[in-house]
C-alpha cells in the first residue's frame, strides 16, 4: 500500500522505488516477535542469515558476530524456547542485525521485560549506537528512552506533533524539577524551599522534598546555599531527568503547536 503523501529515503534510496536495497540496509524487530522455539540459537541465526541472502561462506562469521554483540555466545546450542524472556529478546535483536544493517527499527523492545532485563537492553542499544548503527525506537516507556535517545519524535493523530534533539527537550518547559533528601525528616525544609526564589510546587514526603525551580544553575546554587545556611543535613540535591515526559505532556496539551 502506497503512502498518502511524503517519501522515505535511506542512503538516498526511495523505499518504494527499490525496496530490496532498503531491506539490505534495514533491520526490524516487531513488538510481537516470533522465534522458532524448537531450533537452537545457532540454527535460528543461521536460518535468518540465509533468509536475508547472506553468502553461505560468510554465514558462520555473521552468526558469531551477532551472538557476540548480543552476549548470547554461551547459549548457541540451547533451544530458543528454553530461553528467558530477556534472552529471547536478545536473540530476536541478533536476528534483526545478522545482516549488519545500518538502520535498526525496534517496536516496544522493552515490553514484558523485568527491570534488570530492561537495564541490560538499554546498555545493549547504547553499544549498538556507539558502533555506528542508527536506531529508531517506538516506546511508551519514556524514562527508558532517556537512557539512550538522542532525538525525539512525538506523533499525535497520525502526524508529527513535535521533533528535535534531546538537548532541546526542555524547551517546552523553562523550569526544572528538584529532589532534595535530608539525613532525617525536618519540617524546616518546607519553609526554606517555599521561600526560595523561583521555587514552586513544593512537596514533602518523609525526609525528601520535591519542587520546581526556574533560573537555571544560579537559582539552584542560591537554593542550596539557603538549605545549608539553615543547617539542614542535605545528602542529595539533584535535578530530576524528566525531559521527555515534560516534552511529551506539553505536546499533548498543545503547548508545542
Amino acid at each position: 500500500q502506497e503512502p498518502f503523501s511524503g517519501r522515505i529515503l535511506i542512503d538516498g534510496i526511495d523505499c518504494l522505488d527499490d525496496p530490496r536495497q532498503i531491506h539490505n540496509r534495514l533491520g526490524y524487530l516487531a513488538d510481537s516477535f516470533g522465534l522458532y522455539e524448537d531450533l537452537s540459537v545457532r540454527q535460528c541465526l543461521t536460518y535468518v542469515a540465509w533468509a536475508q541472502g547472506c553468502l553461505e561462506n560468510e554465514t558462520d562469521r555473521l552468526v558469531n558476530t551477532a551472538a557476540e554483540r548480543l552476549d548470547i555466545t554461551e547459549r548457541m546450542e540451547q533451544k530458543a524456547g528454553a530461553l528467558s524472556r530477556g534472552l529471547k529478546q536478545r536473540l530476536a535483536i541478533a536476528q534483526s542485525i545478522i545482516h549488519q544493517p545500518e538502520f535498526l527499527i525496534l517496536d516496544e523492545p522493552a515490553s514484558g521485560l523485568d527491570p534488570d532485563a530492561r537495564f541490560r537492553l538499554s546498555n545493549l542499544l547504547v553499544r549498538l549506537k556507539d558502533d555506528g548503527m542508527t536506531l529508531l525506537v517506538s516506546s511508551h516507556i519514556l524514562s527508558e528512552l532517556e537512557d539512550y535517545a538522542t532525538h525525539t519524535i512525538v506523533i499525535r493523530d497520525g502526524r508529527i506533533a513535535s521533533q528535535g534533539p534531546m538537548d532541546g527537550a526542555n524547551a517546552a518547559t523553562e523550569d526544572e524539577r528538584l529532589t532534595i533528601t535530608l539525613v532525617a525528616a525536618d519540617l524546616r525544609l518546607d519553609k526554606v524551599l517555599s521561600a526560595g526564589v523561583g521555587v514552586s510546587d513544593v512537596r514533602l514526603k518523609g525526609r525528601t522534598g520535591h519542587c520546581r525551580i526556574t533560573g537555571g544553575e544560579a537559582a539552584r546554587h542560591d537554593l542550596l546555599k539557603s538549605l545549608l545556611a539553615a543547617e539542614l543535613a542535605v545528602v542529595d540535591f539533584r535535578v530530576e531527568d524528566t525531559r521527555l515526559r515534560d516534552t511529551y505532556m506539553a505536546t499533548l496539551n498543545g503547548d508545542s503547536e
